[in-house]
């Protein structure tokens, strides 16, 4: 069933298109998952755009006009435990997002259609092609996370602890953290982190906070990167050159860090095991390419998509 809603009091950030969901029947819970649904006057192509750990669907409202633009009917979900859909503690995998979001495009009729996943969005995009490939027409992964292991070489986490960590977060926090996205901070990308800060405001924070614990260890726990050979679809990897992302990188030694989260070496072998993949690599860009120039994001993927 399809409804409209409308954002929480307790939100300083306006979706950029009106928000609508669905209800899931998830481990015997019925649960709301938002999404957007804006669509061009005429189309024959979609998109559909997957967001990363620390975000929602709101960090997309500069991208969005662009595809529709040039005729895409594009979905934006809020995945559950994500934004404006419903934070419940659940068995969270990316099995059961990219199912989510498969009853999603189902209830809207959607048979085949292009997935652009972001950072852990992209980890959720290539499950999503490796689950349904049938349905998906290209794969757009812009600086996915778990390109490698993170479990080889981080040390293990309960989620106990991350919990509490989680439970611990500030404004400041979350910001310090969103820095390192970029190789220079600017005013514009205060409003992602108040998109992220909104959830220390409300009621229902604690649980909040154990989905965030829970999911660290979905990514932890369940890598795509040995499957990365076994995508059959047509993938485009953006990268940026200046990203250095690594889940749990505060947990490693210096000599450590140097190793790993190397975003150039990693899209090569990522290239590499993905068949008749094409590489991009983005000069100066850190790990949100689409949020830190929007126009050379949009000119590494126009020609390839249409």
């Amino acid at each position: 069933m399809l409804v409209s809603i409308g954002i929480q009091s307790y939100s300083q950030i306006t979706y950029p298109y009106p928000l609508q969901s669905i209800k899931l029947t998830i481990e015997g819970k019925e649960v709301n998952m938002a999404y957007m649904d804006i669509k061009p006057v005429s189309t024959t192509k979609n998109i559909l755009l997957l967001h990363g750990k620390n975000f929602n669907g709101y960090y997309w409202k500069e991208l969005i006009p662009l595809l529709v633009a040039a005729g895409y009917r594009v979905i934006v979900p809020d995945q559950v435990g994500w934004g404006q859909s419903d934070r419940i503690n659940l068995h969270y995998s990316f099995h059961m997002l990219a199912a989510n979001t498969r009853s999603l495009l189902k209830t809207l009729e959607i048979e085949k259609i292009t997935v652009l996943g972001h950072s852990m969005g992209g980890m959720l995009a290539t499950r999503f092609a490796l689950m349904y490939p049938e349905m998906t027409d290209k794969l757009i992964l812009e600086n996915p996370i778990g390109l490698e292991d993170y479990k080889t070489f981080v040390p293990y986490q309960s989620i106990d602890s991350l919990f509490i960590k989680e439970r611990s977060a500030t404004y400041e926090s979350y910001k310090k953290y969103q820095q390192s996205y970029y190789p220079s901070w600017k005013p514009e990308y205060e409003q992602y982190v108040q998109s992220q800060a909104n959830d220390l405001q409300r009621p229902d924070f604690a649980t909040i906070a154990l989905i965030n614990a829970i999911t660290y260890q979905m990514i932890y726990e369940q890598p795509v990167c040995y499957e990365l050979d076994k995508l059959k679809v047509p993938t485009l990897l953006v990268i940026g050159d200046a990203d250095r992302t690594i889940v749990g990188k505060d947990k490693l030694s210096e000599t450590a860090k140097k190793d790993h989260g190397n975003y150039p070496i990693l899209g090569k072998l990522a290239q590499q095991k993905i068949k008749g993949s094409t590489l991009k690599i983005l000069k100066g860009t850190g790990h949100i390419p689409h949020i830190q120039d929007i126009n050379v994001f949009w000119k590494a993927i126009e020609t390839w998509i249409q």
